[in-house]
C-alpha cells in the first residue's frame, strides 16, 4: 500500500511517501479500505514529537480514517495508535462508527476528532448553561467552526469568535458567532471585554496557548471557566496559582480527546451520533477546508502551521 511515513522527527519535510506492506489484523482489528484520512493540527506535533503522547519511530500518522471494511460497511474511525496516512488502516470496533446515508467523508471525519472535541469542551470541560457567553478561539478552524455551532444551537447567550484574518472572521459569523474579534489584538482581556459590551465572560475555549491564554484567563467572570485543549502557538502560557484561581472563583481545565476512551461507558458514541444527527437536520455542518493528494501530505501540513486553513482538511489515498 502507499502511505506516508516519518522515519525522523521535524518539520512537514519528514513527511515521506513510501510503499510498505499491507497491514494484518490480529484480534479484534478490522482492516479498512481508506477513501479518506483527516490532517489535524496535533499531527503536526506528533511529526515533530512534541505532542502528548511520545512518538515512537517509524511512524505513520493519521489519528481518523473513513472507508469501508470488507463486508461493505461504510465506517470513519479514530486510530488511537495512528496509522490513518494510508490507502489502507487497522480499525478497532469499539472507535468505529457506522456513517449514515447523507453525510460525506469530510463531514464524518470533521465530526469523529473535532467534533467530539468540541462536545467534549461545551459539555465536560467547560459545561455550559443557557444565556452564557461562550468565547471560541481559532473559530474558523476545525474544532473551533464547529463549537461556534454547538453552543449557539445549545443556547449560549453570546458567542465571542477570535480570529487573525479578516475572511475568519466573516466565516465565524456566518456560522453563528454573536461578534468575531482580531486574535492578534494587542489585549485579548480588553478586547473580550469590549465584545462582551464591557462584561467579563463565562466560557473560554483556548487552543492557542502564550499569552493568549494568559489574557483570556483574565477576561472570566466570577465562576467563569477556560477549557484548554491545544497550543498552536508552540508558546506556554504563565502558570497559574491556585490562588489566584480561589480570588476569582475560575476554573481552568484542560481537555485531551484521548481520555474520553477512560470515561465509564462509551461516551463517544452517544455524542458522535448526536452530532451526526445535528449534521442531518441542518443544525450543524462542517467547513471543508481543503482536500489533498497523500503524497500532499506536507503541504498539508505546511498550510495548517501556517494558520492560513480553515476547517476540515483530508488526504484521498488514492492520489
Amino acid at each position: 500500500m502507499r502511505a506516508i511515513q516519518i522515519t525522523s522527527f521535524g518539520g512537514p519535510e519528514v513527511l515521506v511517501p513510501t510503499d510498505l506492506p499491507d497491514p494484518v489484523a490480529t484480534g479484534t482489528q478490522v482492516v479498512l479500505d481508506v477513501d479518506r484520512a483527516g490532517v489535524n493540527f496535533a499531527d503536526t506535533h506528533q511529526a515533530e514529537n512534541s505532542y502528548l503522547a511520545a512518538a515512537t519511530l517509524p511512524l505513520i500518522p493519521g489519528a481518523e480514517v473513513v472507508g469501508r471494511t470488507s463486508d461493505g460497511r461504510r465506517v470513519v474511525s479514530l486510530l488511537a495508535g495512528g496509522g490513518g496516512y494510508a490507502q489502507k488502516a487497522l480499525i478497532e470496533p469499539g472507535l468505529s462508527f457506522d456513517v449514515p446515508d447523507g453525510i460525506d467523508d469530510t463531514t464524518a471525519l470533521a465530526m469523529v476528532v473535532q467534533g467530539a472535541s468540541a462536545w467534549l469542551l461545551l459539555r465536560r470541560s467547560a459545561p455550559l448553561a443557557p444565556g452564557e457567553t461562550v468565547v471560541v478561539h481559532a473559530a474558523a478552524g476545525g474544532v473551533g467552526s464547529l463549537a461556534v455551532q454547538l453552543a449557539k444551537a445549545w443556547g449560549a447567550g453570546r458567542v465571542i469568535a477570535t480570529a487573525s484574518s479578516e475572511e475568519k472572521r466573516k466565516l465565524a459569523l456566518e456560522l453563528g458567532a454573536d461578534v468575531a474579534v482580531d486574535s492578534r489584538a494587542e489585549n485579548m482581556t480588553t478586547a473580550l471585554r469590549e465584545a462582551n459590551g464591557g462584561k467579563r465572560v463565562d466560557i473560554v475555549l483556548d487552543m492557542t496557548g502564550g499569552r493568549i491564554t494568559d489574557q483570556s484567563v483574565a477576561a472570566l467572570a466570577p465562576f467563569g471557566r477556560l477549557a484548554f485543549y491545544g497550543m498552536a502557538s508552540r508558546e506556554q502560557p504563565s502558570p497559574i496559582k491556585p490562588a489566584s484561581l480561589l480570588s476569582h472563583s475560575t476554573t481552568v481545565a484542560g481537555m485531551w480527546l484521548a481520555h474520553a476512551f477512560l470515561l465509564p461507558g462509551d461516551v463517544l458514541r452517544p455524542a458522535i451520533a448526536e452530532l451526526f444527527g445535528m449534521v442531518l437536520d441542518g443544525t450543524l455542518r462542517a467547513v471543508p477546508g481543503g482536500e489533498y493528494a497523500l503524497s500532499e501530505a506536507r503541504r498539508a501540513h505546511e498550510a495548517l502551521r501556517s494558520r492560513n486553513t480553515v476547517g476540515k482538511l483530508v488526504l484521498d489515498p488514492s492520489r
